[in-house]
């Protein structure tokens, strides 16, 4: 009878029925009951539901506990899987309370947890692998050394891994991959060398991690031994993940034809292989290329997922996509996308830079869950948009909801003062972030500051500034203070910022033209035709800007003089046309300022 009642428990039975099941067994009498409980306990542990185990749980604490260690481990592997994995721990905690001893299955099965957990400290179950004697054990190590490693103890994991008895190719690709995650490339790329060296045997696991290392540390050179090596040579498998990696690194390396390439001839692909090939284009800053991958992608009815069209809105975003941007929006609703902080952060990025301000405040409005980047975001959007008193007062709404600012943030709120002029919040921030919020400003910030200090006429506080800097100005911190002092007239200041941009960038035409344009503005003609000289002596020639433009759905770009469009007679047409205008509603252009 009680065996037929627990086989009514499998995984899609409901907490309503879990319960009847229970009563059910109640009312076979105390001796059946405890028999039958354990058994109870083993049907619902592979669940994984979280209000099936919040009721196993409950029937430990109050009921009775499990004696058997692998009843133990069935309901740790559960809990370790769910979205409450500290529970792992705390039945792992009640087990040992109960005097049920571990063995070598529970330790890998609890370290499963630690992923999910925000502290992370797997030392103290470490020393219980001492006490019991697992320690030793090859499973039990294995799984130390990467949960060490993935905690960011890397040392430690070494140490797990130098007192292994027999290393195989998991403790190795467990330490490769630590490196990675860690951001170690190189040590990661020397010990797939020396993997190698001792006669290890790599699988496709330990290629995908060799490559993300060379990916991570730009070496082309290294991902096309490993490529030929292992791949082409038939060493590991051709999978998907394999594949997927391969164009990671190739497109991190620069390499975009290559991961072109190697997408093309992959035996098969997924969501996965697609999405590394758009977020590669988006690195190698081939925008267009990128809208153009997600149209393939969906043709071949391949369904993005948050990554994919989280990277295909960056694209958006860099060229002013909007109707791009707006399609893939109704995309995410009509497919119901579930829009997490990733791809609501995109989003609101798209529409802030598209120009579409309060569209990106209406998103930002309606998401369930804002992160740091979120608040960035849409920061920066009100500061490039001129609202800087809108950028300040979601700022100090950032700080209200208890999200701390990052190093971007700030970049967001100095660049709203610096175009509003406010002064004194923008002095302000500055100052909070090393008093307040423990943040090291950097070069950038020092050049939000003089760009701030610079437009309101504060010229020599700005000197000052970059005298003070913890670090060397950059020509870019120059170039800003430079174009300051054009602005305000001031020519002595403009020739010390002057100098030290010819020193620092002399190949960067953009300096001279500034520098050119304060001795125009001064009169100087003859020091204006030297600097000129100057930059066609050294071989410096004008990088020529570009405009992208879109209409209805197609990306167009433009150079300076571009004849090259088939409507390009209209357009410049248009362009008189509009000059036209400008006459008359009174403006008249600088010509001091045309020494190029």
């Amino acid at each position: 009878m009680g065996s037929t009642i627990l086989s009514l428990c499998h995984k899609d039975t409901t907490f309503n029925h879990l319960k009847q099941i229970h009563s059910l067994l109640i009312t076979l009498g105390p001796s059946q009951n405890d028999c039958l409980l354990p058994k109870l306990l083993t049907s619902i542990a592979p669940t994984s539901k979280p209000t099936h185990l919040a009721y196993a749980s409950f029937l430990i604490d109050h009921v009775q506990p499990p004696t058997s260690t692998h009843l133990w481990n069935s309901i740790i592997r559960a809990f370790s899987t769910t979205s409450e994995p500290h529970r792992s721990l705390v039945s792992y905690s009640t087990m040992r309370r109960n005097g049920v001893v571990p063995d070598q299955h529970t330790f890998p099965l609890l370290l499963k947890a630690f992923p999910k957990l925000k502290n992370k400290d797997p030392f103290q179950f470490y020393a219980h692998t001492v006490k019991f004697g697992l320690n030793l054990d090859q499973f039990v190590g294995n799984s130390f050394i990467s949960v060490l490693s993935g905690c960011g103890y890397l040392e430690a994991a070494h140490q797990v891994f130098v007192e292994s008895a027999q290393k195989d190719v998991i403790a190795w690709t467990a330490l490769v991959d630590g490196y990675v995650k860690n951001g170690h490339a190189l040590e990661a790329m020397k010990c797939f060398v020396e993997m190698g060296l001792v006669g290890i045997r790599v699988d496709e696991v330990t290629v995908v991690s060799a490559l993300c290392a060379a990916g991570m540390a730009g070496d082309v050179w290294f991902g096309r031994c490993v490529h030929g090596f292992y791949v082409e040579a038939g060493r590991v498998k051709w999978d998907v993940f394999v594949g997927s990696a391969l164009v990671d690194m190739y497109m991190k390396c620069g390499c975009h034809d290559d991961a072109r390439k190697v997408f093309s001839a992959m035996p098969s692909k997924n969501v996965v292989s697609w999405t590394a090939l758009i977020a590669g284009y988006v690195q190698c800053e081939k925008y267009k290329d990128a809208l153009l991958v997600l149209k393939c992608m969906v043709s071949e009815d391949v369904k993005p997922n948050q990554s994919t069209l989280s990277s295909v809105l960056t694209s958006c975003s860099h060229v002013g996509a909007l109707d791009q941007g707006k399609l893939i929006h109704g995309y995410i609703y009509r497919h119901r996308v579930q829009v997490n902080t990733l791809l609501g952060t995109g989003l609101v990025d798209m529409y802030a830079k598209c120009g579409c301000i309060v569209k990106a405040l209406s998103v930002f409005s309606k998401l369930p869950s804002k992160d740091v980047f979120t608040w960035t975001a849409i920061i920066n959007g009100l500061a490039s948009h001129g609202d800087a008193l809108g950028a300040l007062n979601l700022f100090s709404r950032m700080s209200q909801n208890g999200v701390l600012p990052n190093d971007v943030t700030f970049m967001g709120v100095l660049s709203a003062c610096a175009h509003r002029g406010l002064v004194d919040e923008g002095r302000k921030a500055f100052g909070s972030m090393k008093q307040v919020f423990h943040l090291e400003p950097n070069v950038d910030h020092y050049g939000c500051m003089v760009d701030l200090l610079g437009r309101a006429g504060y010229l020599e506080e700005a000197r000052q500034m970059i005298e003070d800097m913890p670090m060397l100005p950059t020509a870019g911190i120059w170039g800003t203070f430079l174009s300051a002092c054009v602005i305000h007239r001031n020519f002595e200041l403009g020739e010390l910022a002057g100098s030290h941009l010819i020193k620092l960038d002399s190949n960067h035409s953009g300096r001279y033209v500034l520098l050119a344009n304060l001795y125009s503005t001064w009169k100087k003609w003859k020091v204006a035709s030297g600097i000129r000289k100057l930059m066609k002596g050294k071989g410096v020639e004008k990088i020529p800007g570009y405009s992208w433009i879109e209409v209805n759905g197609a990306m167009f770009e433009f150079a300076a003089f571009d004849k090259s469009h088939s409507e390009s007679d209209h357009i410049y047409l248009m362009l008189e046309n509009m000059l036209v205008q400008l006459r008359l509603s009174g403006y008249v252009p600088d010509t001091n300022l045309l020494a190029f």
